[in-house]
């Protein structure tokens, strides 16, 4: 094969990869625009915020990808509702749609788009019926944490889904995806795979994370949009802080040498933004500084409604260094 025709199949597959990839950006600003407007629409039926549906919403989508044991969110729907919590505890039918015969069984599930039926499979259906819900509680932050205790039972989610209502209040959008590396682009920074590497300090146990080594004073970026969950002293990881995004996932950037200004514990921040700065503390009591090289300690874990578990950040940071 000529150098000629080689040149034109690599223009060639150039031109369909860059048409793909727009298409598929298109498609996915689509679906957070139609997620947004059934939000936007339940909130005008329901009266709660649509920034809490939102977060329910999608704190659900997250934990249906996380576990085996939930069906797989389709289309435009995140929020999964028991079968029995929909139809009824005692309903013969668990996939009961007649909304009379629901709540003769004291089930849940209501019609929110006006077609007779309460399909716990449709979008409209299903988010009607959470707001619904809520609604019997209030419709004030107060009330609605009530409500979301009386359904989940656990202050964990619920603190997560009012993080991700702050996020979308604040930033008025859904599409909340962009990611940055945690080191400016142009400092220096070293890193490998090091997640699952034995650690020997405090007792035996693996490394949850991957160490990215710069220079003392070297800004450390927020990789994503998300919330300060944790920020101060501890014993292993010194100053460090923990932010948590709306996919569930926390963020754990330890070994600081301080914080930026105004970053605390309920902050919002975004990818890119400055929170702290490269050093080397940790290993010991309240300021113990230099018994290692300075790097930043970057872990990710995620949370899946029972547990929060910590995976491999590596594929992760070497995807955003390259966007860089």
């Amino acid at each position: 094969m000529s150098l000629q025709k080689i040149f034109s199949c690599l223009c060639f597959l150039l031109m369909m990869n860059t048409i793909f990839s727009s298409t598929f950006v298109k498609a996915e600003e689509n679906t957070y625009q139609s997620r947004k407007a059934l939000y936007l629409k339940t909130a005008a039926l329901t009266d709660i915020p649509w920034y809490y549906l939102a977060a329910i919403d999608q704190y659900e989508r997250n934990i249906r990808f996380s576990r085996q044991d939930l069906p797989d969110p389709k289309n435009l729907q995140g929020l999964y509702i028991h079968p029995l919590e929909w139809s009824g505890p005692l309903n013969p039918n668990p996939h009961e749609t007649d909304p009379m015969r629901i709540a003769f069984f004291s089930g849940i599930g209501k019609d929110g788009n006006g077609d007779g039926k309460a399909d716990q499979e449709n979008p409209e259906d299903a988010l009607y019926t959470m707001g619904k819900y809520i609604h019997k509680f209030g419709t004030t932050k107060p009330f609605i944490k009530i409500a979301l205790w009386n359904y989940y039972h656990k202050d964990k989610v619920i603190a997560i889904i009012m993080e991700n209502a702050k996020l979308y209040q604040h930033f008025g959008k859904v599409e909340l995806t962009d990611h940055s590396f945690p080191i400016p682009r142009r400092n220096r920074a070293d890193f490998r795979s090091t997640w699952g590497d034995r650690r020997g300090w405090g007792g035996l146990r693996i490394h949850e994370g991957t160490d990215i080594f710069a220079f003392y004073g070297t800004p450390v970026l927020a990789t994503s949009y998300g919330v300060v969950e944790l920020i101060g002293w501890n014993k292993y990881g010194g100053w460090r802080i923990g932010i948590r995004d709306p996919k569930n996932i926390y963020h754990y950037y330890a070994h600081l040498n301080g914080y930026n200004k105004g970053i605390k514990k309920g902050s919002i921040v975004k990818p890119g933004q400055v929170i702290g700065y490269v050093g080397s503390s940790g290993y010991g009591p309240k300021g113990t500084q230099g018994k290692f090289p300075p790097h930043l300690h970057y872990g990710m874990y995620k949370y899946n409604g029972k547990t929060e578990f910590s995976f491999d950040p590596y594929p992760y940071l070497r995807a955003w260094r390259r966007q860089q």
